[in-house]
């Protein structure tokens, strides 16, 4: 009994430990997004080519923070996107010694595919759906009024949207995870086939910045399929775990009573 909060001690030490590893790298990966802010905020401008006509295609700012508000908005994310595989490797180092091989394996599995699948999602909003929403709000109206488009609300726009994307894109393993574990099953996942159209569609409106069907479609299409992506490797997870319970169930009992 006096070994375990020393044990929870050292659990909390390690925790720490890892936490100011991960803190060192964001603050160093921030700072270098800051060096590269120019570059990184032209990249971010590039899905709108004539953003304003009348400033050769530039963005304005109109209080003497905004640019500054936005590039340091813009570094920080940077800088967490590109230490975030750092800190999960930091949370597989702290959980691996308590998981079997099978689970560690899995583990892997979930984080690479977590990470290809919100990379995938940033670049379906940025290649994809962004250019032709950008081009929908700039033209919309401009026969009545001249857009003038800042900085700061763009920099907010594409940030929110690669992040819902890239989340979105992450459905395939939430579910393969949910159905591994049991939470839930195929079964029930198939049955909700026509919510899960309703609910992209929802997502669809609520996600892009304009009411065009078309745009709205781009985002709803993808989760559509992205669901069925799931469904199926819904199945793999469930397999598995049935797998894992009969083997489970035809170790021998270990012997009882023997003092």
């Amino acid at each position: 009994m006096n070994d375990s909060p020393m044990l929870i001690t050292d659990h909390l030490g390690e925790i720490k430990s890892r936490m100011i590893r991960w803190v060192v790298v964001l603050v160093a990966m921030t700072i270098i997004a800051f060096v590269f802010h120019r570059w990184i905020l032209g990249f971010l401008l590039l899905p709108a080519e004539a953003l304003n006509p009348t400033t050769a295609g530039k963005p304005i700012f109109t209080e003497l923070t905004e640019f500054w508000g936005a590039t340091a908005k813009v570094s920080v994310l940077t800088g967490f996107a590109l230490s975030l595989p750092f800190l999960l490797w930091q949370a597989v180092m702290f959980l691996r010694p308590g998981l079997t091989r099978t689970e560690r394996r899995y583990l892997y599995l979930l984080i690479v595919g977590g990470l290809i699948a919100f990379a995938s999602g940033v670049a379906f909003s940025y290649y994809v759906l962004l250019p032709p929403a950008i081009d929908f709000l700039l033209s919309f109206g401009g026969d009545v009024a001249t857009p003038l488009i800042r900085i700061g609300s763009y920099v907010n726009l594409m940030v929110t949207l690669l992040f819902w994307m890239g989340l979105i894109f992450e459905l395939p393993i939430v579910i393969f995870f949910l159905t591994r574990i049991g939470v839930v099953s195929t079964r029930w996942l198939g049955r909700q086939r026509r919510w899960a159209v309703l609910l992209a569609f929802v997502l669809g409106a609520a996600i892009t910045p304009t009411f065009d069907p078309v745009n709205q479609s781009l985002v709803a299409l993808p989760i559509i399929v992205l669901f069925e992506a799931g469904y199926w490797l819904g199945k793999i997870g469930e397999r598995g775990r049935t797998r894992g319970t009969e083997a489970a169930a035809s170790e021998p009992m270990p012997p009882v009573g023997t003092g």
